[in-house]
């Protein structure tokens, strides 16, 4: 059997990122057979532009990213909120992603959400929007896969959310039901 490939997409781009820690702490929980790489680089991906979209010319680092959600079996996206929705970096990623049309990289690939933010809503907007935006793309959502995190400023101030036993739970089901819907066993009500 071949060992099943996670591929984490984080909205933050700040050092200090309690979404990059949630995303380390998704990777941790990963079992036997399963790998999570949290992708580095999406800040330096140009925003996506039709123009610069042209096959043999695609700018290298969109096209990294391309690859490596190809390559991957499941997609994790892990978003704060901003100003009410998903960050510009992720939504981008996604954009990049989703093209070219009808058989972008992320196309039929399990995809899930991660949302914290500071508020106690949990980031709910941003999750709604990159649930849908990723949707649209062609990337087939597990629902059940999704968690939300509220109020982490208090939450993991003093804390990593890998030293967090409900987070790693929590976080735990959902590298779970993603591998559930590679392999084909994820059960439907």
């Amino acid at each position: 059997m071949s060992e099943t490939r996670i591929l984490t997409l984080v909205g933050s781009l700040r050092a200090g990122s309690i979404n990059r820690r949630l995303a380390e702490a998704a990777a941790q929980t990963a079992p036997a057979g399963v790998e999570i790489t949290i992708y580095e680089g999406l800040g330096e991906i140009p925003f996506y532009n039709e123009d610069l979209d042209i096959p043999g010319a695609v700018p290298a680092q969109a096209e990294a990213l391309r690859a490596a959600v190809a390559a991957a079996d499941a997609v994790l996206l892990v978003t704060p909120e901003y100003n009410g929705t998903l960050p510009a970096v992720l939504k981008n990623a996604i954009d990049w992603a989703s093209r070219p049309y009808g058989a972008g990289a992320i196309k039929g690939k399990p995809a899930a959400v991660v949302s914290a933010s500071i508020s106690p809503n949990a980031a709910a907007w941003a999750h709604g929007d990159t649930v849908k935006s990723v949707g649209v793309a062609g990337g087939v959502v597990v629902e059940s896969a999704h968690a939300q995190f509220a109020t982490i400023g208090e939450r993991f101030a003093q804390t990593h959310p890998a030293e967090d036993a409900e987070a790693l739970t929590q976080l735990g089901a959902t590298v779970h039901e993603l591998v559930a819907a590679v392999n084909g066993t994820l059960i439907t009500a």
